[in-house]
């Protein structure tokens, strides 16, 4: 193991230089430091495609203990601040372990079928609409707030039946947990404000389910409401928590993938051009927009035991960060792997991930993603991308810009 590029990795960690490409990081830690200890994060990272499905699909490593992983860089004397935060998340979908997680992923399964997938284009197309009609040719916008982060949002939203009204901090609320599960170092102020954010999203979802108990819409909540009086199978408590996961998650991915996407596609014109000439490409597209630079970084895991992975021993209880990002440009899987081709095929990225954990949201990730691109390519042939300085959040699992300018 060549301990240089695992102390530059901890030395560089979400710095700006970092942010703006952390790829040439990974390809030297897959080189020379697959696994190592990082001091700065406190736990193993792992980067090769095969490591990273190994500890995505090993039973032993648990997704249950991560937020109180998380919540393990305050002071002990600290954390009992922060047991509503940790209580809540720690029952959302992907925080959770068999036998739990496979109750909840079942109910949850009933509301993200297929059929409900060709049944939301029509929803989304209009959604895409109503954002792109106010914005004209030539015209230069901040297409991350324009679009990017509001198609997944009014979606989601609009499949859990808030009414329009109510959405005025939801993304300051979304946010403020973002920072707290995938910011990658924790503080007081980001656990602070996540309880805040998630004080708020629970006492709403608790008023408008009551308000679906008494009143059933055609809407993801009605259904959810209707799973909890089944009984034994989903608790009032699960379901506000199912709320806001589905919130947070339902757009936040999505957004990254359209910002990252589109500078991919600028940034290799001749791709662009490809499917700008073919627009049958777009579903190879898709899939290359969320291996090539995708959204989500890294998922984490905590060991349930001494285990070992590829010789290196991990004892109980210690943090995995799982490199997604990393994976999804292994040389030994893919080949040319910094190459962004719209046309690659097999495409085996691990972005939504593998295992029990896949997520369930993905067919409605890649259908948004599919439509918003569509949609973008057939209003405005000829929109570039003007010069700027990008910059990124300051997140560790999660990746999108702050801004992104494009001219139509």
């Amino acid at each position: 193991m060549n301990t240089e590029y695992s102390h530059q990795f901890d030395r560089d960690l979400l710095t700006p230089n970092f942010l703006a490409d952390p790829y040439p990081y990974y390809k030297q830690l897959r080189e020379e430091s697959p696994i190592f200890w990082s001091q700065k994060l406190e736990a193993w990272v792992v980067t090769r495609y095969n490591d990273v499905q190994t500890v995505l699909h090993d039973p032993r490593l648990s997704s249950g203990k991560r937020v109180a992983a998380i919540l393990s860089q305050i002071p002990p004397d600290e954390r009992n601040k922060y047991q509503q935060l940790e209580q809540h998340i720690n029952k959302w979908l992907g925080f959770t372990d068999p036998p739990d997680h496979d109750r909840l992923r079942r109910l949850l399964g009933k509301t993200f079928t297929p059929r409900m997938m060709k049944t939301l284009r029509p929803t989304i197309q209009k959604i895409v609409d109503q954002l792109l009609d106010p914005l004209r040719q030539n015209e230069v916008v901040d297409i991350a707030s324009t679009f990017a982060f509001r198609q997944p949002f009014e979606v989601i939203l609009t499949m859990i039946g808030v009414p329009k009204e109510d959405r005025n901090n939801f993304r300051e609320w979304s946010n403020a947990i973002g920072h707290f599960v995938s910011g990658g170092i924790t503080t007081h102020t980001r656990a602070e404000r996540a309880q805040k954010a998630v004080g708020y999203l629970s006492d709403y979802f608790h008023k408008l389910s009551e308000q679906r108990r008494n009143n059933p819409q055609n809407d993801l909540l009605s259904l959810l409401v209707s799973l909890e009086n089944e009984g034994d199978h989903l608790t009032h408590e699960e379901l506000i928590s199912m709320c806001v996961q589905l919130l947070f998650a339902g757009h936040e991915t999505t957004e990254g993938s359209i910002e990252l996407g589109l500078v991919a596609l600028f940034r290799n014109p001749e791709q662009l051009t490809q499917l700008r000439n073919d627009p049958n490409k777009i579903k190879g597209a898709v899939e290359e927009i969320l291996r090539y630079d995708t959204s989500v970084q890294r998922q984490a895991r905590v060991s349930e035991e001494d285990i070992e992975i590829n010789n290196q021993h991990i004892r109980k209880d210690q943090y995995i960060h799982a490199f997604i990002a990393a994976a999804n440009r292994d040389e030994d899987k893919f080949n040319e792997p910094d190459k962004f081709d719209i046309t690659r095929h097999p495409n085996p990225h691990l972005s939504f991930g593998v295992g029990i954990h896949y997520c369930i949201g993905g067919p409605l990730a890649r259908l948004e993603i599919e439509v918003a691109f569509s949609s973008l390519l057939d209003r405005y042939p000829d929109m570039t991308l003007p010069a700027q300085s990008l910059e990124y959040e300051e997140l560790l699992a999660l990746r999108k810009l702050k801004s992104l300018l494009i001219q139509l």
